[in-house]
């Protein structure tokens, strides 16, 4: 079982490494040449700045994921990475239901779990937005994906979402869907604000001794909420695919009252003690400024229990869910420790 556990843990891990390795640019502001060719594509399509929108004219701008769509096809490629199945279904949680999409491997099973949480500021986006991770996570770790919607903001502002995530971790704790995984090997993923809440996740598994995840994988995860005039806002005002004020949109629409930004389930690096519980962690920062690799390189220091978190840099915002095709490629070369 340990051993299982163990190379399950590998597994993750040597995905995130392998993609950074692949996608990403090295330690440098500018993007790389496949993600400048997505950021150019996203513009030609004529979104509007964010910051300028409602939250239900965002929601119908042009996203990464279809800036991709049209690279692909520019590139003769068609079609998303493949898994042995893809099933829509939702979680009921009190009065109102929680789209999730369940990715299963070929194979037979019973297999290891990840539950994966989109990005998108708490207020955009959706599972069609970042169907690309889940997939290459399905293949690259032979294991069954659970990616989980949530309630967004302003309709439903803090602490909605992350209420949501968390039943949605119980039910895939308890298999309430009696799917074909073992909920003893399970994992948590999130990218951005998802991010944010697989650490949230795992910090109310502890608070409630419910079941915690083996591993969490957190993709450039929201650090802090609590301030706007720290280096990495000012270094990164201006910065592609998301600035400082687009942060502060995200902020305005998602939190209920000012002083939830000092809540530690959004603002990890005021989380203190906390963070010591946390599973054997990989955070993937990004490496555009030195000023955000330090707020993960703390956030890293105070996981690092027994040696069990490790810190990715050279991370590009949007660059794991906008880039299927290398990632196809990395999923390959991580099959192996879980076989």
């Amino acid at each position: 079982m340990m051993k299982s556990i163990s190379r399950f843990g590998v597994a993750l891990f040597s995905m995130t490494l392998l993609l950074n390795l692949q996608l990403l640019a090295q330690q440098s502001a500018k993007p790389d040449a496949q993600m400048k060719a997505v950021l150019d594509e996203l513009a030609a399509l004529g979104g509007k700045p964010i910051e300028e929108l409602s939250p239900e004219e965002a929601r119908k701008q042009p996203s990464p994921a279809d800036a991709v769509l049209q690279v692909l096809r520019k590139q003769g490629r068609n079609g998303p990475e493949a898994v042995g199945d893809v099933d829509n279904a939702s979680v009921t949680l009190g009065d109102h239901k929680i789209p999730i999409r369940i990715y299963t491997p070929k194979g037979k099973g019973p297999f290891p779990v990840i539950l994966y949480i989109h990005g998108g500021g708490w207020v955009i986006a959706d599972l069609n937005s970042y169907d690309a991770s889940p997939r290459a996570l399905c293949n690259a770790a032979n294991a069954m994906v659970i990616s989980t919607h949530y309630r967004q903001a302003p309709e439903a502002r803090f602490p909605a979402a992350h209420d949501d995530v968390w039943g949605v971790y119980q039910w895939v704790v308890k298999n309430e869907g009696k799917r074909n995984y073992d909920s003893k090997k399970l994992a948590i993923v999130g990218e951005s604000a998802g991010g944010n809440m697989a650490a949230a996740v795992s910090m109310m598994a502890k608070e409630h001794s419910v079941q915690m995840p083996l591993y969490q994988v957190l993709v450039y995860p929201v650090a802090d909420l609590s301030k706007r005039d720290t280096p990495s806002y000012q270094e990164n005002a201006g910065a592609r695919p998301l600035s400082k004020a687009m942060m502060a949109w995200f902020g305005m629409h998602t939190l209920a009252k000012p002083e939830d930004a000092r809540n530690p389930h959004l603002s990890l690096l005021l989380a203190g003690d906390a963070l010591k519980a946390m599973p054997p962690t990989t955070i993937a920062g990004t490496a555009a400024k030195r000023s955000i690799a330090a707020q993960y390189h703390t956030i890293a220091l105070r996981t690092r229990a027994l040696g069990r978190t490790r810190l990715v840099r050279a991370v590009r915002i949007g660059a794991i869910s906008t880039a299927p095709v290398p990632i196809a490629a990395a999923s390959r070369l991580v099959r192996a420790p879980l076989e």
